[in-house]
């Protein structure tokens, strides 16, 4: 499920990142022209770091959009536009989901949290966007794609990442 990732993929994300992933990952959605648009990193990072980030946006535009809107207190709006209580199963899902990446036999730490880390409320709306843009069942990303006006046309969930 995670990695390798083709060297074109890899050197991509890096750019895209700014920096080297810590950990494995696959590209989970990629934007019209191909490039890689969300990727989903493994549940530790390459040193047992757990990684509560499961889906992660790396697509400049989509990121900067997201970032404005978040400036702009996008953050708050999306927490009064919804009921906690779906916000709350959204991240029950997504924890659900990320720990079944994890070995049962596994020994250490482990992520914790939901949607980009937390339990509850809305932390980061580009978490909460690319778990969405994935086929994830969170009403935080479609409230940002609502806002954003964002058209998914193009968008290729790669298999295994879809709902």
């Amino acid at each position: 499920m995670f990695g390798p990732v083709s060297s074109s993929d890899l050197d991509l994300v890096t750019r895209l990142l700014g920096r080297v992933p810590s950990g494995a990952f696959a590209v989970a959605l990629r934007g019209p022209g191909g490039e890689p648009s969300v990727i989903v990193n493994a549940p530790h990072l390459d040193d047992g770091t757990p990684m509560p980030t499961r889906f992660w946006l790396v697509d400049g535009p989509l990121r900067e959009a997201v970032s404005r809107l978040e400036a702009a207190g996008g953050v708050r709006q999306a927490e009064a536009a919804l009921a906690p209580e779906s916000i709350a199963a959204a991240h029950e899902r997504y924890a659900a989901a990320r720990d079944l990446a994890i070995a049962p036999d596994h020994q250490g730490p482990r992520p914790s949290g939901g949607v980009g880390g937390t339990r509850q409320g809305v932390k980061c709306l580009h978490a909460h966007l690319a778990w969405f843009l994935v086929g994830g069942d969170d009403p935080v990303g479609r409230w940002v794609v609502e806002q954003l006006a964002l058209d998914t046309t193009g968008y290729v969930v790669e298999r295994g990442y879809g709902p």
